[in-house]
Formats: C-alpha cells, sequence, structure tokens
C-alpha cells in the first residue's frame, strides 16, 4: 500500500466517524426536540475535521430561539450536552458544532467582518488592536479572519475574559 492511499483510507475513515457523530447528535437532539415539543429539523454535514449539526425551522417560528438563549448560552450549554452524548456512544471526544436556527452562522459572519476591521485597523495604525472578551468558537473565527488578511493574533487573559489581540506586520 502506498501512502498516498494510506492517507485516502485514514481521510476516509475520519470522514466516516465525522457522519456518525453527526448521526449519533442528531438522534440525541431529536429526543430533545421532542421532550421540549419544539418543531425543528435536522441538517448534518462535516466541516473541515469536526461535524456540524443544524436545527433549523421551516416555519419561521422564534420557538428556536428558545434553545440559543441569550447570547448563544443555552446553544453552548446544548452543544456541550451533545458532545458528551457523542462521547458516551463512541468512547472518542467530540469537536461537533451545533447551530441552532442559524444564530452561529450569522455569529461567524459577523465575526468575521470584525477581525477583518481590526486588522486592518492593525495595519493602518501599526498598533496591536485588542478586542472584547469572546468564547473559544467567537475568538477561532476571528483569527481565523485575520489570518485570512495576512496578519497574527494571539488569545490573552483567562477564561471567561479572554480576549483577542490583533498583531501588525
Amino acid at each position: 500500500m502506498t501512502e498516498g492511499t494510506t492517507s485516502a483510507a485514514q481521510g476516509g475513515d475520519t470522514l466516516t466517524r465525522l457522519e456518525q457523530e453527526g448521526e449519533i447528535a442528531a438522534d440525541y437532539l431529536e429526543g430533545l426536540l421532542d421532550i421540549a415539543d419544539l418543531d425543528g429539523d435536522i441538517d448534518m454535514d462535516v466541516e473541515g475535521d469536526r461535524a456540524a449539526v443544524s436545527i433549523i425551522s421551516d416555519t419561521g417560528s422564534r420557538d428556536l430561539q428558545k434553545l440559543v438563549g441569550r447570547d448563544g448560552e443555552v446553544l453552548e450549554a446544548l452543544q456541550e450536552l451533545t458532545r458528551l452524548a457523542v462521547h458516551r456512544e463512541t468512547g472518542d471526544r467530540s469537536r461537533l458544532m451545533l447551530d441552532i436556527g442559524g444564530f452561529r452562522a450569522k455569529k461567524r459572519a459577523e465575526l468575521t467582518e470584525l477581525g477583518a476591521k481590526a486588522a486592518d485597523e492593525a495595519k493602518s495604525t501599526g498598533q496591536p488592536v485588542t478586542l472584547q472578551p469572546m468564547t473559544p468558537f467567537e475568538r477561532k473565527v476571528v483569527h481565523d479572519a485575520v489570518a485570512a488578511a495576512g496578519l497574527r493574533s494571539e488569545s490573552e487573559g483567562e477564561e471567561p475574559q479572554r480576549f483577542v489581540v490583533v498583531l501588525p506586520a
């Protein structure tokens, strides 16, 4: 077996494992929706190196907002519970991402714009730009946006007050 074949097989194994995580998460979340008597459809995908599961509503109702909570606090808790359910079934730690009602997708777009603006400011002033404290998900999105703009960024501080500093070139 050649090295390329091994990598392709490992890539297939990873995809299969991530799809399995998505299936387990979807079953868990469908149970939660039933218990809470909320309507929602489950969408599964693989984004990069992690499973991604979304709960969406065809009716456009605001019921799913209850599962997002203030600033996504309930969403973060549900994501952790879903990861634990996957871990219980597979024995492996999950990095699954959960989105509800498009909240995380919208947040990602806003944070990408914030990261790009901070990078532009750091380029134009030559000074580091310090942002407000963020969750790990939020910091990751900002770091990616800054890297796409050709600059470096670092996380500083202690949770829950950890924040991003965008460094000039």
